[in-house]
């Protein structure tokens, strides 16, 4: 992670509060300190308590303002408490991050079923199902801003991704059906897709010949921080104006 530093000037993220889920590593990790460092106050949403006390001490030693709020997202009590403590703290819920997700690639013949059903569960069903708690409020505010975390997987079709593309497919489906929905409510919707980036995601693979094809190739990765970049930027656009979709791709990946 690059060096965090708080801006003294006035910002469009300035007082707004933000969501992060799956902040306590990654993207979502270098989501929260990006958009702290514009001035918003991020809950942290994970659940490994540690990995996020330790990002929200770093976020304000820097200057900015933390909220830590252990969370499964596929557990429907975390996320109502969630949502629940947000708005008695702050009162409002200005940016929703649905970042958390796991990646556990392996072709269908030999795939497990549990795994096929915590990709849903995490990727897809807890994304939706977050989003559903959170709209109300951003319904009485009439703003807000849900960015939805994909991936060029949820564009492109790929061999032995086929579980994961489903998940992420239906991510973009989700997004922009909300959209269509809440965009004339105020409320703006960004679904954000990468391409290779250097995450801890392929730690979760467990077949070892996915494990060796991809220890074999020779691919072109982002830093989390450019796509915590991309974020900010979808976020701090004017009300008027609704980032729909970002894909953004290391140069030189195919």
């Amino acid at each position: 992670m690059s060096d965090q530093t708080t801006s003294t000037s006035e910002t469009p993220l300035d007082g707004s509060v933000a969501i992060v889920t799956g902040a306590s590593s990654g993207i979502g990790e270098a989501t929260a300190e990006a958009m702290a460092a514009e001035g918003a106050t991020v809950v942290l949403a994970a659940r490994r308590v540690d990995e996020l006390e330790a990002v929200a001490d770093r976020i304000e030693t820097a200057g900015g303002s933390a909220l830590v709020v252990p969370t499964d997202v596929t557990e429907a009590d975390d996320i109502d408490e969630l949502v629940e403590t947000v708005v008695a703290e702050y009162g409002r819920i200005d940016v929703l991050v649905n970042n958390a997700g796991v990646m556990l690639v392996e072709p269908l013949e030999r795939a497990e079923r549990s795994n096929l059903r915590q990709m849903v569960e995490v990727n897809l069903l807890g994304l939706m199902n977050l989003t559903h708690a959170v709209l109300p409020v951003m319904q009485d505010q009439e703003t807000g801003h849900v960015v939805n975390v994909s991936s060029v997987a949820g564009r492109f079709a790929s061999e032995n991704f086929s579980g994961y593309n489903g998940t992420k497919f239906g991510v973009n489906g989700f997004t922009e059906a909300l959209r269509k929905e809440v965009t004339t409510e105020g409320i703006r919707t960004t679904v954000v897709e990468p391409g290779a980036v250097e995450t801890e995601l392929p730690t979760h693979i467990t077949d070892e010949q996915i494990l060796e094809q991809l220890g074999e190739m020779e691919l072109p990765t982002l830093d989390a921080d450019d796509i915590a970049r991309g974020i900010v930027y979808a976020t701090s656009q004017p009300a008027h104006v609704d980032v729909n979709e970002l894909l953004i791709r290391p140069t030189g990946q195919v």
